[in-house]
């Protein structure tokens, strides 16, 4: 499937503020006039964004971090196991981890804050735990992590 208008963001600048909205000429010429620049974007065309977005690209190319993405969710959801979590869902790293409301989310998510994992919840699925490390995350740091949301949820679920 190619879509008719790809934007890409957040991780795209390696870190720095960059987005883009991809999309085909003919698209892209009705943008424009109908409205005018209608594509533009408040993070794209700086110089040095755009030079860290292409250096984060060719890391991951070249590095091929998006194999082992997979197995590096496998590793969040085997190690977390715990009677509150009634599902995970992923598309590779990406992952949304459910609990039942958002009260006990927000103490979980705070109690994560206090012990240096940083985390936060979905905008449209507020019983949802935002996991979304960087494909650079080493086992041994899923496992760091794993075992803080792990204390946090045996603290909040005690």
């Amino acid at each position: 499937m190619t879509p008719d208008i790809l934007l890409v963001g957040k991780a795209f600048g390696g870190g720095l503020p960059l987005a883009a909205f991809v999309s085909s000429n003919e698209i892209m010429q009705v943008l424009q006039h109908n409205p005018v620049l209608g594509h533009i974007t408040t993070f794209g065309g700086n110089a040095i964004c755009c030079a860290a977005g292409l250096a984060s690209l060719q890391e991951i190319e070249i590095n091929k971090l998006y194999e082992s993405a997979e197995d590096k969710a496998q590793l969040f959801i085997q190690l977390l196991q715990h009677q509150s979590i009634q599902k995970i869902n992923h598309c590779g790293l990406m992952m949304a981890v459910y609990l039942d409301n958002f009260d006990n989310l927000r103490k979980v998510i705070n109690e994560c804050l206090e012990n240096g994992l940083i985390t936060d919840w979905f905008l449209f699925a507020n019983n949802c735990m935002r996991i979304a490390p960087p494909l650079i995350i080493t086992e041994d740091e899923i496992k760091a992590a794993c075992q803080i949301i792990t204390n946090a949820l045996n603290k909040v679920y005690a």
